[in-house]
């Protein structure tokens, strides 16, 4: 099947065609007839399977044109960089079509966000507390949203987006189309629908944890941080297979230390993004990434959820995700539009549940491969990495109640003074060693005289 097959209209081909898109993805092609029939969908994809379009396409397709400047089609996405990606998407599927499209997040300015709401909008792209803040405010109206898509869903909750979310579907419109999109379908997602949805139609393009097919695997066992930092250098040196690396830390910190180990070796191939970096910052870095000025972007999990970056040949998970869900969507970083992808990572001895888990999820062995020959295995240990010293503090043993001392104890000599009133007279004396007087007083005659 091709999109021509599709039902779309001559406007919606026409941008395919630019962009050089024939064939439907299985999520594209299974969501797309059950959509336009009205129904509420539920879909379950995994990243890299083209689920962006799979809503889009449809939602463009019934859109009509509406004198009304309130949004038809509302967009809600966990993070900003998801906010920019999807309104690129619909300005690339509709230069055909007069579609006025924008996206508001926070950590930008309000008040020319609610410029832009007030100026008008046919397709809104939001994250939840900013969608919230304008329509609390008045100044965006959801009367008139004809359908909905929550994507990434089990993200958004994730991040503690429930009470919005909750907030935002009860200031909607109760006639609407419901779709959702997830790469995981938790406990809290089908709360969700049955408390909102309609009887939705679950499509599922892949069930989760299933790896890509495209995605070539491999693991490899390593002791320490420096003899990761030996082995990651070692297959960077590999410029024309490794075109464009992206690598995974655990946190901020650690992306930072593998930043300052690595830019020595690598002079301006390296940037690193992660929640510490400014909003225009995240932003510059992933399209320098993306142009191909930068060959090797560190990340932290921010970048796995939500980011389109195109041609990624290379996913190393420096650090092995806790959560196995977020292993799935690292590697579906690379392996994107029917390319093939490779997803490296490597695992210390006290990542082995993690593996377990992650193996678990996808129902297969991550491939092991033997360290080469002539790596540098090192044997210094970072401060995290040390083993803890940890000192036995002995019990305080409580006296008993008769080896207790009194509750009161004996003044000291200098807090034994009583007060007592000394008269001026008295205090005369003891200044003056003897009484101090003015003399008699006179009798009132001897005055009078």
């Amino acid at each position: 099947m091709t999109f021509s097959d599709l039902n779309l209209n001559k406007p919606l081909l026409n941008a395919l065609n630019d962009l050089g898109y024939v064939d439907p993805t299985t999520i594209q092609t299974k969501a797309y007839s059950v959509i336009m029939s009205g129904r509420d969908v539920v879909g379950i994809a995994q990243t890299g399977t083209g689920k962006t379009l799979a809503y889009l396409l449809p939602c463009l397709r019934q859109w009509t044109f509406s004198k009304e400047r309130f949004p038809q089609i509302l967009i809600i996405v966990p993070t900003r960089e998801l906010v920019v990606q999807v309104v690129k998407e619909v300005e690339k599927l509709t230069p055909y079509m007069q579609v006025a499209v924008a996206g508001v997040y926070g950590g930008a300015s309000i008040k020319a966000q609610k410029e832009i709401v007030h100026s008008g909008l046919d397709v809104l792209v939001a994250t939840p507390g900013r969608l919230l803040d304008l329509a609390l405010n008045g100044v965006l109206k959801l009367k008139s949203v004809k359908r909905l898509v929550i994507d990434e869903i089990d993200e958004m909750l994730d991040l503690g987006f429930r009470t919005q979310l909750t907030s935002i579907l009860d200031l909607l419109p109760k006639k609407r189309q419901n779709l959702m999109f997830s790469a995981t379908m938790t406990e809290d997602v089908e709360i969700l629908i049955k408390q909102f949805f309609n009887d939705p139609e679950k499509i599922e393009a892949a069930p989760t944890g299933t790896p890509l097919e495209q995605i070539t695997q491999m693991g490899y066992k390593i002791p320490n941080f420096y003899t990761k930092i030996n082995l990651l250098e070692s297959i960077l040196m590999k410029k024309e297979e490794f075109k464009k690396v992206l690598v995974f830390t655990a946190t901020k910190k650690l992306a930072d230390q593998l930043y300052k180990e690595i830019d020595q070796t690598f002079p301006n191939e390296v940037s690193i993004i992660h929640a510490n970096k400014t909003q225009s910052n995240r932003f510059s870095t992933v399209r320098l990434f993306q142009n191909g000025t930068f060959r090797i972007l560190i990340a932290t999990d921010i970048v796995a959820r939500g980011l389109d970056i195109s041609e990624v040949t290379h996913v190393i998970n420096f650090d092995i995700p806790e959560v196995a869900e977020d292993y799935m969507h690292r590697i579906g970083r690379t392996g994107r539009a029917s390319e093939k992808g490779v997803a490296i990572t490597f695992i210390t001895p006290a990542d082995a549940e993690n593996k377990v888990q992650i193996e678990a999820l996808m129902n297969s062995k991550i491939p092991m491969k033997r360290l080469p020959k002539d790596l540098t295995i090192s044997d210094v240990l970072t401060e995290d990495e040390k083993p803890k010293i940890r000192m036995k503090n002995p019990p305080v043993k409580t006296p008993k109640k008769d080896e207790r001392g009194a509750s009161f104890h004996e003044k000291k000599e200098k807090n034994k003074k009583e007060n007592v009133k000394i008269t001026r007279a008295k205090r005369m004396k003891i200044k003056y060693k003897k009484p101090k007087t003015r003399g008699p007083k006179p009798s009132r005659r001897a005055a009078r005289m």
